[in-house]
């Protein structure tokens, strides 16, 4: 009957009036009428990033008065204040220079000639993991915090776990760098390899769990993948991967080489032979593994998706797998697809074959860890060679989707994990690492607070967060659960006392290592 554009508002009450100007021709007219007006839902946004300019303003005065001796001696004498020494936390293969892999859980402290910590790293590490936990707890209930339906749309929490994970990669490179040098045999390091996933993969099953909304665990519905599990096998394979094919003299630089352009890949061709065929495995499962019922290489959502065509076809080929292998009831039962597709079939974003690229990107983050340790304190070269990186990884990127949503050999897609999703978020992580790197470590224009304390005590923040998600302070009832001022001064509460908590911790030297 006609065709109308509007840009419709939140809490906006609006009719469309149809009516008919002359039978004969069939003539209508469609006029839109406000019968409420909509609110602006983004104000809340605009007071909080004042409130918080406005606490950084505060710190930043307080920094400028403690650079006046008088104020500085007397603020050192009341406080008996003491720079917190750089402490070894090395969970999820954080870079240290101490550890040891006969070393315990207890926190131990660096000599103070031992080589100062990249900031960075953990700066990185920090910054994802608290917009994580924003997110998780709600991220306001705007939609850009929500994960997308399906293909295409890079919403805030589709860069964030992928950065853990990149991150993660990157500290392998320099924790087993550190335990070996320290003397520590293959055999051992790789022990404690196996321990941590071992750790991380439990955490995730026992103590992770969303199924204990449903009561007590019980195998019937216990959920198996996850993000710690997917956390803890994709560092057992990359760790495994780089204790195995690490040869003396590769990391330092000092072997000869006939490309020195090409020094952080050609030592390590067995790695990239690997992972080029778990890449060659995924796309051969995803492409050519016929699924009951569903179109050969079917990368869509199922449900009301692609017309309803296939409706219990969700995920394809890897949700197949899923449920094959692990069974229905023990994978995720509400995926983010179900909002806008309906789908009725479960499918686990963290299932079986998303792993396998979640590994490449954490062999990105490897890559990284290998540019810092090759090229050390030449900053310049570190930088260039991340820039070089991020390109390369945007261009394979434009190329496998075609710098579209839809219409690429293989789109973006977070739910499944697909190989342009990852070098996409390769290609945003390694500028992110990059400009961190910058500002952090070579110009020291920045000491990567707040983001560096969570950073440094990443697995309790993260478990922490979730297992007192649902108690004061960090929830509690609203008076208009339809509110984003609420919804956002809550999740903002709860977000920076986390913060508030890893920076405590991080004066008394308490930090949890798996």
């Amino acid at each position: 009957l006609c065709r109308v554009q509007y840009h419709f508002g939140e809490f906006g009450n609006y009719s469309l009036v149809v009516k008919t100007l002359n039978t004969s021709t069939n003539t209508v007219s469609c006029d839109l009428v406000i019968n409420e007006g909509p609110i602006n839902s983004y104000l809340p946004i605009l007071y909080a990033f004042l409130v918080y300019m406005g606490i950084l303003a505060i710190l930043v005065v307080g920094r400028l008065f403690m650079k006046i001796d008088p104020v500085r001696n007397w603020v050192y004498k009341r406080l008996n204040h003491r720079e917190t020494d750089r402490v070894i936390n090395s969970e999820l293969g954080t870079p240290n220079t101490t550890d040891s892999p006969s070393s315990g859980p207890t926190p131990r402290l660096l000599s103070a000639t031992s080589r100062q910590r990249l900031r960075s790293l953990d700066t990185f590490r920090g910054l994802s993991l608290i917009i994580m936990v924003f997110v998780n707890y709600g991220g306001g209930k705007y939609w850009f915090f929500k994960h997308e339906g399906w293909n295409g749309k890079l919403h805030f929490p589709s860069a964030l776990f992928s950065r853990f994970v990149f991150i993660m990669g990157t500290s392998i490179s320099l924790s087993l760098r550190s335990m070996l040098r320290r003397g520590g045999s293959k055999w051992q390091v790789l022990r404690k390899i196996l321990w941590r996933s071992f750790l991380l993969i439990l955490l995730g099953i026992i103590v992770m769990n969303p199924n204990y909304c449903l009561g007590p665990l019980s195998w019937d519905n216990l959920r198996i993948p996850g993000v710690l599990q997917r956390l803890g096998f994709t560092y057992l394979v990359v760790a495994a991967l780089q204790l195995l094919f690490t040869r003396t003299g590769t990391e330092s630089g000092t072997l000869e080489m006939l490309c020195p352009a090409l020094k952080d890949i050609l030592p390590y061709w067995p790695q990239w032979i690997f992972i080029v065929i778990l890449e060659v495995i995924w796309l051969c499962l995803t492409f050519l593994l016929p699924v009951p019922g569903c179109p050969r290489g079917y990368l869509g959502p199922g449900g009301i998706g692609d017309f309803g065509r296939y409706p219990n076809c969700t995920g394809g080929a890897a949700g197949y797998i899923d449920r094959l292998v692990l069974g229905e009831k023990h994978i995720y039962q509400h995926p983010s697809s179900s909002v806008v597709y309906q789908t009725t079939m479960p499918y686990d974003p963290e299932g079986i074959l998303g792993t396998i690229n979640s590994i490449f990107m954490a062999f990105m983050g490897l890559q990284a860890g290998k540019i810092i340790l090759l090229y050390k304190d030449q900053h310049k070269q570190i930088m260039s060679r991340f820039l070089v990186w991020s390109i390369v990884m945007g261009v394979i990127s434009a190329i496998l989707t075609k710098c579209s949503k839809e219409e690429g050999f293989i789109p973006i897609n977070k739910n499944l994990w697909s190989i342009s999703y990852v070098t996409t978020m390769s290609c945003f992580a390694f500028i992110l690492l990059l400009l961190i790197y910058y500002l952090v470590d070579v110009k020291r224009l920045w000491s990567g607070a707040p983001f560096f304390y969570p950073g440094m005590n990443s697995i309790l923040v993260y478990i922490g967060h979730k297992v007192f998600e649902n108690y004061f302070p960090f929830k509690w009832k609203m008076q208009n659960s339809q509110s984003h001022a609420e919804h956002l001064i809550q999740n903002l509460t709860a977000t920076t006392l986390w913060v508030i908590i890893s920076y405590f911790l991080y004066r008394k030297r308490i930090f949890w290592k798996i």
